[in-house]
């Protein structure tokens, strides 16, 4: 008689997949919760202990991993020895399985998990069956996802049997299955003992959405997340209106979120091409949404706009005027939504910014490897620990602008320089191959708006010769903030005192590529 044995976690599904099973002559060996589940269906079962002749023991530890069940599931069916070793053995075949596995993911994301709940939740039976079935998928039909269980019913129905290909393809699923949730069991292990530079680097995500292309057109693309919810990340946002996301949206989305959380205040993002057009603070989002538009009303076009407040009427009317790719906030007066979505393609979302501040790693592929770092989030590096280089002191207006300008700087792709008063970037230069380049293209920007007076200037990294001091006093700047550094640090500070600069070391770096 053909056997199938089903022994699941998540049971959706799983009794009318059984009953259509059983309908088909087919012997249901089962255990614990399914196996009960399956029984007050009415669906008959046989248990593992009856096909074994050994006790389940050790709480559930040892219970399939048996030679009269790995047999069944590894035995092939097309070699004479392997059919004549069942034989004697006493060893039927099981042809199908349908398992999933302890829910080690769930356990682990509950705030008040303990060690021990973590170790018990980690499956091996289920792994050891699955890896049996699949491995044997020439003649073994293996389930571990309920969402196939229509389409093995539905060939069964058709030709009483599987194809090869649905087996083959359902075995690489296994292997996937298998191989995320023990790279998750790594993960959380190595994190338990503290280790930072392990030997092997095993990561996990879960697919989220297939997109529609990549960075251009030609491109293919799909968007994956972790697995472990990260409550503060654009995954985690929750679409309300329009098109679906894009690739590039969901990068320019992801760099403009972690702006935003930069700012205690009312603050409005607005991002292009992964650089901030404008930032703007207030004591409302609608007056920090103007200031934000005021620093660069040309580039916001098109561009990705985030507050981290909830956005209301006043600044839902001003969203709307303009066409714009995405509008994030916490979320929206009922009044707000309905103004943004009349426009049906713009991508309205949600995030929930009360977990901001938290930090982790990042991951960023290249040609045949991985560079993993730490987030950007530098706790230590605030003005009361940075040091005044020149002759000059700041004045308390320039401390705040100065202040407002090293958080946006480090989210301009380097070399990077920023300039702006306490409220508003007025002046952004990104991603030029010299770091003079940069402060020219952010300089003549603040000058086109009229909006030098009173600006300082943010550099993301030191200054390799005093060419950029020189050309931002000329220029009318007074106060500078940077890294310091250089071999040449002394040329920059004797340029400034020349100047009546006022210029403040970091000692803390902010490259962005």
């Amino acid at each position: 008689m053909t056997r199938a044995l089903i022994s699941v976690s998540d049971k959706t599904g799983v009794v009318a997949f059984a009953q259509a099973l059983a309908a088909k002559g087919i012997e249901i060996i089962s255990t614990g919760g399914t196996k009960k589940a399956l029984e007050e269906a009415g669906v008959p079962t046989i248990s593992v202990e009856d096909v074994t002749g050994f006790p389940e023991m050790m709480d559930g530890r040892v219970k399939t991993l048996h030679p009269l069940i790995h047999g069944g599931l590894l035995g092939r069916r097309d070699l004479a020895d392997h059919m004549q070793a069942m034989k004697d053995h006493n060893i039927a075949p099981i042809d199908f399985v349908v398992v999933n596995l302890y829910p080690f993911k769930e356990t682990i994301s509950k705030n008040d998990v303990t060690l021990a709940d973590a170790i018990e939740n980690i499956d091996i039976g289920g792994p050891s069956m699955l890896r049996s079935a699949a491995k044997n998928y020439a003649s073994v039909t293996v389930l571990t996802d309920p969402i196939d269980y229509e389409k093995v019913l539905a060939e069964l129905e058709a030709a009483g049997e599987t194809t090869f290909e649905t087996r083959q393809a359902l075995a690489a699923k296994v292997f996937r299955h298998t191989a995320s949730y023990d790279a998750l069991i790594a993960q959380y292990l190595t994190n338990v003992v503290g280790e930072t530079e392990p030997e092997k680097l095993t990561v996990t995500y879960d697919l989220k959405q297939s997109l529609r292309y990549g960075e251009n057109g030609h491109q293919t693309a799909t968007f994956y997340q972790e697995p472990l919810a990260v409550p503060f990340s654009i995954a985690s946002a929750v679409q309300l209106h329009g098109k679906e996301l894009s690739y590039n949206n969901i990068k320019d989305a992801d760099a403009a979120i972690r702006i935003a959380r930069e700012f205690d205040e009312p603050a409005v993002v607005a991002v292009k091409h992964m650089n901030p057009c404008g930032v703007g603070i207030a004591d409302d989002i609608d007056a920090a949404f103007d200031r934000c538009y005021a620093a660069d009303p040309v580039s916001i076009f098109g561009g990705i706009v985030v507050a981290n407040r909830p956005l209301d009427v006043a600044t839902a009317e001003k969203l709307n005027s303009m066409f714009l790719e995405i509008v994030l906030a916490p979320s929206y007066t009922e009044a707000a939504l309905a103004i943004l979505s009349k426009k049906k393609n713009v991508r309205i979302m949600t995030l929930d910014f009360s977990a901001a501040k938290a930090g982790g790693k990042e991951f960023v592929s290249v040609l045949g490897g991985m560079l993993e770092q730490t987030q950007d989030i530098n706790t230590e590096d605030v003005p009361a620990n940075w040091e005044v280089l020149t002759e000059r002191q700041p004045t308390e207006d320039e401390m705040k602008a100065m202040d407002f300008a090293w958080k946006v700087v480090k989210h301009v792709k380097s070399n990077a320089i920023v300039l702006a008063n306490s409220k508003q970037t007025v002046g952004i230069g990104a991603g030029q191959m010299n770091r003079v380049g940069s402060v020219k293209i952010a300089i003549e920007q603040a000058e086109a708006a009229n909006a030098i007076e009173g600006a300082v200037l943010a550099s993301d990294a030191f200054f390799p010769m005093n060419d950029s001091v020189e050309y931002a006093a000329k220029h009318g700047i007074k106060a500078i903030v940077q890294p310091g550094g250089s071999i040449k640090d002394q040329d920059s500070i004797e340029m400034a005192n020349k100047y009546g600069i006022t210029m403040l070391k970091t000692s803390v770096r902010h490259f962005r590529h």
